[in-house]
């Protein structure tokens, strides 16, 4: 394939990203990230262990870091310093790593991001040498804002974190990725298999999800029909649809060179 997704220099076949939490455990996680078809997967430093915990189950050991793209996300974070620190023990943790997923919240309740406490992390994160992807408000003077700074691609939400509302601002989405130069992902709300799709046919180079998938009645098979909502969204992107029109004087079947009575 041709049609990769490139962030930070790195390129990959699936436009889907997916989260590693809410799952009954570390299994069906496994199984549905397969059936995802996702090459990168985000895992809150906060809540999952991945090495911090000795003696407990890792998820390195069901999702082994030569297999994934890790993304270690900063969930659970209302602060600038909480953020930056959380990030830098996710690099001692994976050797290194680069490739984050910025995420500062302003509350409890919606979840919705604080964008002062994100630039600041942003600031400090790009200059500290780490691939920042983050989660932001729908505004596109932030997203502007946050790709000047340098962050790799700027993730908007579709609607709050784990409402399953789906897409409920498209036009904010579409001035965003009409003017970036960086990637544009959708992130949070997605709730179905139809919400992936759309964000993928407004021209969104990706989508990451965790609850729409995790807290599905058949995890593993939502997972696999958010695969294919995003492949068939991106197809119909590069496609082309028709325009929209309240009706059309020209008929689909035309009737000329039709068989006429006499």
């Amino acid at each position: 394939m041709s049609d990769l997704l490139k962030i930070a220099g790195h390129s990959y076949r699936s436009r889907l990203l997916v989260g590693t939490g809410k799952y009954q455990d570390f299994a069906q996680t496994r199984a549905a990230i397969d059936a995802s078809g996702a090459e990168i997967v985000t895992v809150a430093i906060r809540r999952t262990n991945i090495g911090q915990t000795a003696g407990e189950p890792s998820l390195l050991d069901f999702l082994p870091p030569d297999q994934f793209t890790y993304l270690p996300n900063t969930a659970g974070c209302y602060s600038a310093d909480d953020a930056v620190r959380t990030l830098r023990l996710a690099r001692e943790l994976l050797d290194g790593h680069k490739l984050v997923k910025l995420e500062v919240l302003g509350d409890p309740n919606t979840l919705y991001p604080n964008m002062i406490e994100t630039i600041a992390a942003a600031k400090v994160l790009v200059k500290d040498g780490f691939d920042v992807m983050v989660y932001c408000s729908d505004d596109p003077i932030i997203a502007k804002q946050l790709e000047e700074i340098g962050c790799c691609a700027v993730m908007p939400l579709a609607s709050l974190i784990g409402s399953g509302m789906g897409i409920l601002n498209p036009w904010n989405l579409q001035i965003i990725i009409a003017n970036a130069q960086i990637p544009v992902l959708v992130d949070a709300g997605v709730g179905t298999a139809s919400d992936a799709a759309i964000a993928m046919e407004l021209g969104c180079q990706g989508v990451l999800m965790n609850t729409a998938i995790a807290a599905a009645g058949d995890p593993v098979r939502m997972a696999g029909a958010m695969k294919k909502a995003v492949e068939a969204g991106r197809e119909a992107f590069l496609a082309g649809r028709m325009p929209k029109k309240l009706y059309s004087a020209s008929p689909s079947s035309p009737s000329a060179g039709l068989i006429s009575r006499t």
